[in-house]
């Protein structure tokens, strides 16, 4: 099937920004046969346009999209020590990614006697942490049983009338955002990707990070699940007031999946279609569940209204591709841009970089996949991020955060 054409619009932000990957560590219960995962892999490829394709730029319009490729494979490294993988995951990172050489998800695989791990690591234009979810799932589902992943065709959120009703920007924002838009104009200047790279890997090996992963055991899951439903919050709203208590901040900015909410999402695509949005609690409490409750209020009330759950997406889609592209290497780096470095520090958080988020992946049970990790994205706004997959009713929580000065 002839795959269509697909332009980056609200990936954009991905595009020309650092550390803008994201993994999965999976146990699969099976006994490993490279030729086997060879061939769900194959198997995955095929079944997802993106996977086959490089980010391109076209010479008339400097417009980028997802260029398909007839022969790109995905990278597969074989390793031995398990043990090592996070040591693994950093060496992968410090490199960089050049999206427009690189195949969007790169494999690593532990083989043991009677079962192997797999670490999967996709660049953010591929896909958000459900997606990349899905893949692992399919690969699992291939790999033991046959099933063959469907074609899914992917039809990205290109305008505000892909998402819910009334996302248009508040008219505050819509200023702000048409004023960055003129100082850009009249800068008339554009950041080459060559430039970018350069920055990019200069950038990640001087800024590194700490990963850290946190089991919650089976008991005390369930502790955590009796509680909450007990008192009418989510497990989400309780790690929400969990990281306010433990990192002493009264702001989290958290992950929320919008699938069922846009116009042009098909069942099982890659590409992204979350959102991000922050609460805010003034934190003058000690107890979770209580502090949980709060929290709860702030996120039902912030999912009724588009206009707010929406906002980074519509800015996204107001703002020039080619300023959303300066915005990261004019506030972090060397670059000369007052638009970019105004976006970056005002709208994007690379200002004070002492934000906290958490992306919560949700739950799921399996007979292949024995465990699994989401490692999250580590956006330069953030100073801290947890990343919470729940597997077989076992959390695991991954935390990122930086090192080294910034």
């Amino acid at each position: 099937m002839k795959s269509v054409k697909n332009y980056v619009y609200t990936e954009r932000a991905h595009f020309m920004c650092p550390d803008m990957h994201f993994g999965i560590m999976a146990k699969i219960e099976r006994n490993y046969d490279e030729g086997q995962l060879s061939q769900s892999i194959e198997a995955l490829q095929k079944a997802h346009p993106f996977l086959q394709s490089l980010i391109a730029e076209e010479t008339d319009t400097g417009r980028i999209y997802y260029q398909m490729q007839d022969y790109l494979n995905i990278p597969v490294i074989v390793k031995k020590e398990s043990i090592l993988w996070q040591q693994d995951y950093e060496e992968i990172s410090v490199q960089g990614w050049n999206v427009k050489k690189e195949c969007l998800l790169k494999v690593v695989v532990y083989p043991k006697q009677n079962e192997f791990q797999i670490l999967f690591i996709a660049h953010h234009l591929l896909c958000d942490g459900r997606g990349l979810l899905q893949l692992a799932e399919e690969f699992a589902e291939h790999y033991a049983n046959g099933v063959i992943p469907q074609f899914a065709q992917e039809r990205l959120i290109q305008h505000l009338n892909d998402l819910p009703s009334n996302s248009d920007l508040p008219l505050i924002s819509k200023w702000i955002t048409g004023y960055a838009n003129r100082m850009w104009k009249k800068e008339g200047q554009q950041v080459a990707y060559e430039e970018y790279s350069a920055f990019e890997r200069a950038y990640i090996q001087k800024h590194k990070m700490k990963r850290e992963i946190f089991t919650v055991c089976n008991q005390e899951l369930e502790e955590i699940l009796t509680v909450c439903k007990q008192q009418s919050v989510t497990v989400n709203d309780w790690l929400i007031a969990k990281m306010m208590l433990e990192e002493n901040t009264n702001k989290v900015v958290i992950a929320a999946d919008i699938r069922n909410q846009t116009k042009c999402y098909k069942q099982g695509a890659m590409g992204n279609y979350s959102t991000a949005f922050s609460v805010s609690v003034k934190k003058n409490e000690e107890n979770v569940i209580n502090l949980a409750k709060r929290v709860a209020s702030q996120v039902i009330h912030i999912c009724q209204h588009p206009q707010r759950e929406m906002l980074v997406l519509a800015c996204y889609i107001y703002m020039l591709p080619e300023l959303i592209d300066a915005v990261a290497i004019s506030t972090l780096g060397d670059f000369e841009s007052k638009a970019g470095a105004f976006v970056g520090k005002n709208m994007f958080g690379y200002g004070s970089q002492n934000g906290y988020g958490i992306t919560n992946l949700g739950k799921f049970q399996s007979n292949i996949i024995a465990e699994a990790v989401f490692i999250p994205p580590a956006s330069p706004a953030n100073k801290k991020t947890w990343g919470v997959l729940t597997v077989n009713r076992h959390m695991k929580i991954c935390t990122s955060n930086f090192i080294a000065e910034r």
